[in-house]
This record gives structure tokens, sequence and C-alpha cells, in this order.
């Protein structure tokens, strides 16, 4: 059985309402929505101006700034719940990777006992050699 990633782990115990919050974020904090955004209000701002067919929101656009206030209303709050789970997301991976460190170092500190007794046997042994021989 393969051994899964902290990152793996982390994203399946995200419950449906981090995923949406993360959804919106990135689909808000994107060009793409500022690009359709962007041209959807100038043709409301058109076709109002112009009003070929009938002006339902006459300038100031009163109906197009309510809309942008409820939107902002709902984007803010979904906005900062993605960023308390991302901040959340970091604190535990800072732990995770505190916690790697601490085994790192333990490991090695484990190889370093092993070479110097890898190395005193050497030099019991030629020593010992040495004494055989006389030298």
């Amino acid at each position: 059985m393969e051994k899964k990633t902290w990152h793996q782990t982390h994203k399946e115990k995200m419950k449906f309402g981090d995923k949406l919050a993360d959804s919106v974020a990135n689909g808000m904090g994107s060009w793409t929505f500022i690009i359709w955004q962007s041209i959807i209000v100038v043709m409301w701002m058109i076709l109002n101006v112009v009003g070929f067919v009938r002006h339902w929101d006459v300038y100031p656009f009163i109906l197009l700034n309510l809309i942008f206030s409820t939107q902002a209303a709902y984007a803010a709050p979904i906005i900062m719940m993605s960023q308390n789970r991302q901040n959340q997301r970091d604190r535990e991976q800072a732990q995770h990777d505190y916690q790697t460190n601490i085994d790192a170092k333990k490991e090695i500190e484990a190889l370093q006992i092993q070479l110097s007794k890898i190395e005193m046997d050497k030099l019991d042994k030629i020593l010992e050699i040495l004494n055989k021989k006389g030298i």
C-alpha cells in the first residue's frame, strides 16, 4: 500500500465548505473573472445608456451598485474563510516539516554514533595488530 503524502491527507480531510471557499476564492482571484465581470459591466452600462429596448437601470446604475455590494458582502467572508483555512494548512505543514526535521536530526545523530563506534573498532583492531607485530 502506497503511503499518502501530507498534502493528500490534508485534501481528504477538507469539508465541503472548505472546498467551496477555495473554489470561490480561486475563481474570484483570477483574470478570467475580472475580464468577464468587466465585459458584463460594460455591456450593462452600454445597454442602459443607449437603451434600445428599455432602461432598466438608469445612470448612476443603482441596481448595478446593489449587485456589486451583494457580491462583495458574500465574497469577502468566503475569501476570508479560504485564507483562514490556508493559514491553518500552512501551520500544520510547518509543524509537519518541523517534526520531519527533528526525526532526521535523530537519525543523523544515531548514524554518527554508529560511525564513531565503527571507527573506534577499526582503531582498536589496528592497535591490536600493531601490538601483535611488536611495533
